[in-house]
């Protein structure tokens, strides 16, 4: 029986363990090391970006680094984590050329998932394979997966929760709630589970790492044999290590534009969400830079680099754009499970629609905060309606003491953002409704629709829209959504709450911003 190397690093910080990955990958490739096992845990507790993910899209710095939280990166692509010193990590290292892996990304994954799923087994969780990359017990994700490759060889790896805590993950992560709607849960405490929930005792570290050593044994046909790391990986890691400590890899891999002037979009594919950045250049019609993100994975892992390079100098033209996406996609070999070249070419012409948002009386610094919803804003701006549309307001504006705060309407009493948008709708002819959850925006919409509307106007912020977007689609009342000016339920990880209508923070609108847009839509009849 063919025999494997059993490889236990123990509690390491952050980026020794993502320099080992890395280290090991490069050992196999060259082969200096034998097919591995490797179990892993993290002290201190850390948060991980995917390798395509920006820092400071996803994680907030600030609360972890008051909290000792540790920041860094990982080889692999997927959504940001967060780690405490109970979670076990196990991953793969094996030669692509051996017949049993040599297989695309979403087939290996579930193969080698089995063997995860099996040691959960032997522990008393029956568990299942979810696609694209996840691990279920009753429909919450135990264990969540991803992989990359190098020079013929793989990593393949994996997160068992043991014990969960959801309430600093909240704090540490800005919560990608686009995902949400997608498993329709209410909140993140309904969508994960881990041993601790799932027995009535906890095993030990020792005990979980045998199981799991176990079902992979079983499933790959092969026996484990406990083994250090080699002298040259030891050798390797002390020349990677300081990259992997630096900002130069944290931080400056994916760091988002900052530029004033970028034109952004995301899109929910069915793998993963897709975010995008581009500076263009104006008066010659062309991309100047593109930076895209997201907790998708590409195959081979630099694909992304490779295309943003790709898409520099693409005139502003859906042909072209399409042309080159498709071309890199085939010339490259690039592969992103369950992301299309037409998700990505979708993602980017939505960004660069912002470029006529101008012509609407917004500024430039403001067209990522408008949002269109089923058609083009121009389209929207340029539609007749029969009957003054409405104009919907988030609940969450309210002052905390107003006696309406969770009820419909307003007393105009000039405390608030919601009463200045009452008046500005009275000013133009909008009937004002303020929206206490979604439910009510959907009663509200469709109710919309059969009285005849044709477009609404609405404010709320970017997650939700993110969030509820192929809802909208669905319903299909074309609106123009403007973005909110402060924190929200989501940034701060209260969903459930404002689900319930108990979110106990106020937000603010963009008021100037909304009055243009609804002025902009009344100067050729179609409000007042």
């Amino acid at each position: 029986m063919e025999t494997w190397r059993l490889l236990d690093t123990g509690h390491r910080s952050a980026a020794e363990n993502m320099a080992l990955d890395e280290v090991i990958l490069t050992a196999r490739s060259r082969g200096w090391a034998p097919n591995t096992l490797r179990f892993l845990q993290f002290y201190p507790r850390c948060t991980l970006v995917g390798y395509h993910q920006a820092v400071e899209q996803e994680i907030r710095v600030a609360y972890c680094r008051q909290h000792g939280i540790e920041i860094n990166r990982r080889l692999t692509g997927g959504g940001a984590l967060f780690w405490d010193e109970t979670q076990i990590g196990w991953e793969i290292f094996a030669s692509q050329q051996d017949p049993r892996f040599a297989l695309p990304p979403e087939v290996l994954y579930e193969r080698l998932c089995r063997g995860a799923i099996r040691g959960l087994e032997k522990l008393g969780v029956r568990a299942a394979f979810r696609p694209r990359n996840d691990i279920e017990v009753r429909g919450r994700k135990i264990s969540g997966t991803g992989g990359t490759s190098l020079d013929g060889a793989f990593l393949f790896q994996g997160t068992l929760l043991v014990n969960f805590d959801v309430d600093t993950m909240l704090r540490a992560l800005w919560i990608p709630t686009e995902k949400l709607k997608d498993k329709e849960i209410a909140s993140v405490r309904e969508r994960v589970t881990c041993l601790a929930w799932e027995l009535p005792a906890v095993p030990s570290s020792e005990e979980i790492k045998a199981a799991l050593a176990e079902g992979f044994a079983e499933v790959l046909g092969v026996r484990f044999e406990p083994a250090p790391l080699s002298p040259c990986e030891e050798d390797l890691l002390a020349q990677r290590l300081p990259f992997f400590q630096s900002d130069e890899w944290v931080y400056g891999t994916r760091r988002a534009l900052s530029r004033r002037g970028d034109l952004r979009a995301l899109y929910k594919s069915p793998g993963g969400l897709i975010r995008v950045s581009l500076i263009v250049d104006y008066q010659m019609r062309y991309i100047r830079e593109a930076f895209i993100t997201g907790d998708f994975f590409a195959y081979p892992r630099r694909a992304i680099l490779d295309l943003e390079a790709a898409l520099k100098g693409v005139p502003i033209d859906a042909g072209a754009l399409q042309a080159t996406v498709e071309d890199f996609f085939t010339r490259c070999q690039a592969h992103m499970p369950g992301v299309s070249p037409a998700d990505i070419v979708r993602t980017l012409q939505q960004a660069l629609e912002k470029i006529t948002y101008t012509a609407y009386d917004i500024r430039p610094e403001e067209v990522n905060s408008v949002f269109s919803v089923v058609r083009p804003l121009p389209e929207i701006m340029d539609m007749p309606s029969p009957q003054p549309p409405a104009l919907l307001l988030p609940y969450c504006a309210k002052m905390l003491t107003c006696p309406l705060r969770y009820q419909a309407g307003c007393t105009l009493c000039g405390g608030c953002d919601i009463s200045e948008a009452y008046h500005i709708a009275e000013k133009y002819g909008l009937r004002p409704i303020t929206i206490q959850n979604y439910e009510m925006l959907e009663e509200v919409l469709r109710e919309l629709k059969r009285e005849g509307a044709t477009f609404f106007i609405g404010t709320c912020c970017e997650a939700f829209y993110a969030k509820h977007r192929d809802d909208f689609e669905r319903i299909g009342l074309p609106g123009i959504l403007v973005d909110v000016d402060n924190t929200t339920c989501y940034d701060l990880g209260r969903e459930e709450d404002a689900y319930q209508g108990r979110f106990d923070k106020q937000t603010s609108l963009k008021l100037d911003l909304l009055e243009r847009v609804v002025a902009r839509m009344g100067k050729n009849g179609r409000t007042g």
